[in-house]
Formats: structure tokens, C-alpha cells, sequence
């Protein structure tokens, strides 16, 4: 459970850590730097078997991600390369291979496996990209080790507020 959300996790931090260079006709998109406010909505979450108590558990684990503030620089902006973090895999480990990596001209469309921890996930990503917002559906499935399958899908909101906060920490980029 917690490496499928893991996976998923990585995509959505993906989704919103950078929307740099692309694969696509498109051109890049960059976002502006300054205060980042990430809203995280729990979509959908079926797992066969698991208890009610277990699915409510989750979505309040999910969504108390959700108000986060995150710092970006100018300097980080500039850096961010979301085909070249797509190409890493979870941990930069390595462990995605994507089958559809569309990312340019103000949307995102990713799609691919990941394994991490000996468990294998789907995992696609579509949504629109601007220099003030990002807006991000993340969709994980994968079998569980109990028998069956699992889906939890994720939206992602992600909006620029305006320059960072005096004394507040930027994010690692």
C-alpha cells in the first residue's frame, strides 16, 4: 500500500515540480517563480477487500497534503526539466519506462509502468500546465498482492500566489 502510493505520489510531484522542456511540438512551458499553493484531491481509490475504515484512512492521508506551500526560485525555474525527471523514475531510481511522454504546449499526457520495491504499477498523467497553474490527474493501477486490482486516482491543483514568503524555506529542486 504504501509503495503504490509512493508511485502515485511521485507522479503527482512530478506533475507539479516542473513543466520545463518537452518532447512535443509544443514548446516548453515555464512556471513563474514564487509561492506555489498544492491542492490534492483522492478521486477514486478501490482496492478489492480493503475495509472502509482503510479507504477513509487513505483519502485523509492523501488530502492532508493538500494547502502544502512550496517555495521556488527563480534560479530553480529556470533548471526544471520535467521530460528529464519523467526519465528517473521513482528515487531517480530508474524504474519507469514510459510508453507516452507528451509534455509541452500547456498540457502533460504521461503514461508508463514503474516498480519499486518488487510491485509493478500503471501510471499515467494528463492535465494542462501554465505559468500560474497546473491542474493534474494522476491514475495508478496495479495488482495486489492479496489478488485483484487496485486504482486510485488523484487530482492535483496547483496554483502560483505571488512572491514567497519573507523567511520561507524554497523547495529542493
Amino acid at each position: 500500500m504504501k509503495t503504490m502510493l509512493a508511485l502515485a505520489t511521485l507522479g503527482a510531484a512530478l506533475a507539479i515540480a516542473g513543466c520545463g522542456k518537452t518532447e512535443n511540438a509544443g514548446g516548453p512551458v515555464k512556471r513563474e517563480a514564487g509561492n506555489w499553493k498544492t491542492d490534492v484531491k483522492l478521486v477514486k481509490f478501490d482496492v478489492p477487500g480493503i475495509p472502509d475504515e482503510m479507504k477513509a484512512g487513505m483519502k485523509q492521508m492523501v488530502e492532508g497534503a493538500s494547502g502544502m506551500d512550496q517555495c521556488f526560485t527563480q534560479e530553480q525555474v529556470d533548471k526544471e526539466d520535467i521530460a528529464a525527471e519523467l526519465a528517473k523514475g521513482p528515487g531517480n531510481g530508474g524504474e519507469c519506462t514510459w510508453t507516452k511522454k507528451d509534455v509541452g504546449g500547456g498540457t502533460i499526457d504521461v503514461a508508463g509502468t514503474c516498480t519499486a520495491n518488487g510491485q509493478t504499477v500503471d501510471m499515467a498523467m494528463a492535465g494542462t500546465m501554465a505559468a500560474k497553474k497546473t491542474d493534474v490527474t494522476i491514475t495508478t493501477k496495479g495488482a495486489v498482492p492479496a489478488g485483484g486490482e487496485m486504482e486510485m486516482v488523484m487530482q492535483m491543483t496547483s496554483t502560483h500566489t505571488g512572491p514567497c514568503k519573507e523567511g520561507e524555506a524554497t523547495t529542493q529542486s
